[in-house]
């Protein structure tokens, strides 16, 4: 211990000469040591944080004078009509060169100074967008993505930056490459100009973290984007970012696309390539992480997954399936048999989310394709039993490390508290509540995690089991893809930490590995309000109750969907997206 202090001594006070070992004699025994000891922790941290913000603000100075330089150079840019344009016409107008990819990127990144300079949702510049712009233009070979700026989540590696997950001790290793995904962006055309603010640890939808602060909402200061990939709906919801790369294992496209009023997709998980993708855990099999596009609409979505899934990418990770993007399926204009179901008998979600679906489907039926209830088999099983146990299968112990000498977020404090419990506390507990509040007793019976390699071996048989029961009632009803409810509308930000199991509707397509997308359809009314004050939820316990607190006053706020089909099926997944989309935009100027 006396060693340890006397190193943080010197790290501290570098440029004094300071009698260490005289210092601590002062101190006079452990307990003095180990407060002396934690007092030096907290300013090491402090002292790290501090840099890093530094950093990025030096890096958004950079790219501010950088801007202000190509004004001055082209004083007559139209950047209104730039950033108007959706990525189907942006892109045609890069390929025939009536936009040069240099308007085109500092347009973008001076709208991205003003978005961050209100939600905060950069979490750092990536200057060497300058030299991927000069690369493309020495080129005359152009890809499909040509001169379109990119912004990715913070966690999604880019050489010489750090991914920090938002978590102090990740702030010291620079990535050494780009991810698979970074370079076939790159070779595709696209620049990569941007990384955007998560939460800390990546393992909440309130997108907040002591080193980089709260992004909030463009559309709604006083709510948050969602998350984890929250900088990236935050940015692309502001308009300065027409294409962003998130990644999501719990919802984490889906809900800031809900939030935000975007599109967002979660492909099969391992139909794009996750290396050089990090996380503070790995090695989470069961639920796999799964990495996608965040856009304005579906066909942007699409154009980026056919860059993507080219032979660059299959060749530089032989993991990922080479099955490039079927253009036939997507552009298919044959009727879908389609399932639905509004609530999931777990957590119901408020009353504008219902109608979202309800409308739609009436939609679906009017245009000639065929709607069948389906209910979705024992989701509170698969949330609480199968999805949660499943990452806090140690009983949390490995997500607690990562905190190690960090400041918890405020939006984590809840989770983490439940997580220090005591294994036979949380199982005392469980059992005490189980009749006045059962969800949060399954809850805390979850977060007890497993006691036996058996026991993980089995409890992932369990999960096989799920997904072959969901998928022959999937079959039996001979559907094509599923229409359902996602969480909405955007939450009043602290709310996110209490209700880590709101996001039952986007956890239980990640237990399945299905590829899942968000489709805005509509916003919140005065009406929609109205009825919220009669939500009861599923049991009228104070779940139900805070989550009426979290969306209440979201008048004029977006309001999505959920589009689902099978495994490996993600063609078929944003074909019925754009189909949703179509219809949803057509009610509208109705």
């Amino acid at each position: 211990m006396h060693m340890m202090i006397q190193q943080q001594l010197r790290q501290l006070l570098p440029e004094r000469k300071v009698d260490t070992s005289a210092a601590l004699a002062l101190f006079g025994g452990s307990v003095a040591a180990l407060v002396v000891w934690k007092w030096l922790g907290r300013k090491t941290i402090q002292k790290k944080i501090e840099e890093a913000r530094r950093t990025r603000d030096e890096g958004i100075k950079k790219m501010a004078k950088a801007v202000q330089q190509f004004r001055e150079q082209v004083p007559s840019v139209q950047t209104d009509a730039i950033l108007s344009l959706p990525l189907m016409e942006l892109t045609r107008r890069l390929q025939e060169g009536s936009l040069s990819p240099r308007t085109v990127l500092y347009t973008y990144v001076e709208k991205a100074l003003e978005v961050t300079q209100q939600t905060n949702c950069l979490r750092h510049f990536i200057p060497e967008c300058e030299e991927q712009l000069q690369e493309i233009e020495r080129h005359k070979e152009k890809g499909l993505l040509h001169g379109v700026p990119v912004s990715i989540k913070d966690h999604i590696g880019h050489k010489g930056h750090l991914a920090t997950c938002g978590l102090v001790q990740c702030l010291g290793t620079l990535m050494e490459e780009d991810s698979v995904l970074v370079k076939v962006l790159k070779k595709q055309g696209a620049i990569p100009f941007a990384m955007t603010n998560v939460p800390q640890s990546l393992f909440s939808y309130e997108c907040s973290n002591p080193i980089f602060g709260q992004t909030l909402n463009p559309l709604a200061p006083q709510r948050g984007p969602g998350g984890s990939s929250g900088g990236e709906g935050a940015l692309i919801a502001g308009g300065g970012s027409i294409l962003g790369i998130g990644s999501d294992m719990g919802g984490s496209i889906r809900l800031p696309s809900s939030f935000c009023g975007l599109c967002g997709l979660k492909p099969t998980a391992e139909r794009l390539s996750l290396s050089g993708v990090t996380g503070p855990i790995s090695g989470i099999l069961a639920v796999p992480c799964a990495v996608g596009p965040m856009a304005r609409d579906v066909d942007s979505l699409a154009l980026c997954m056919k860059a993507l899934l080219c032979q660059e990418m299959f060749q530089l990770d032989p993991t990922v399936p080479p099955i490039p993007f079927n253009e036939q399926v997507y552009s298919s204009s044959t009727p879908l048999r389609v399932g639905y179901y509004d609530t999931d008998g777990y957590f119901p979600l408020p009353p504008c989310m219902r109608r979202a679906v309800k409308e739609t489907r009436r939609a679906l039926e009017a245009a000639g394709h065929q709607l069948v209830f389906f209910s979705p088999p024992r989701v509170p099983y698969a949330v609480t039993e199968l999805f949660l146990k499943t990452f806090f299968a140690d009983g949390g112990r490995a997500w607690l490390d990562v905190f190690t000498g960090d400041i918890v977020d405020p939006g984590l404090k809840s989770q983490v508290n439940s997580c220090k419990m005591p294994r036979l506390v949380k199982k005392l507990l469980a059992l005490l509540l189980k009749p006045v509040f059962p969800r949060l007793a399954d809850y805390l019976s979850a977060l007890a995690g497993m006691r036996s390699v058996k026991e993980m071996w089995n409890h992932q048989h369990q999960i096989q089991v799920y997904r072959s029961q969901f998928i022959t009632q999937w079959k039996e009803l001979q559907l094509d893809v599923v229409l359902c409810p996602v969480l909405g509308p955007a939450f009043t930000t602290g709310y996110p930490g209490k209700l880590l199991t709101a996001v039952s509707s986007t956890m239980l397509y990640n237990l399945l590995n299905f590829p899942a997308g968000v489709v805005p359809v509509s916003t919140v009314t005065e009406a929609d309000e109205e009825e919220l004050k009669l939500y009861k939820g599923c049991c009228d316990d104070p779940w139900d109750r805070t989550l009426k607190q979290a969306v209440s006053g979201a008048v004029g706020l977006p309001v999505a969907v959920q589009c689902v089909a099978l495994p490996w099926q993600d063609e078929l997944c944003l074909r019925f997206m754009k189909e949703v989309e179509t219809l949803s935009r057509d009610r509208r100027v109705a």
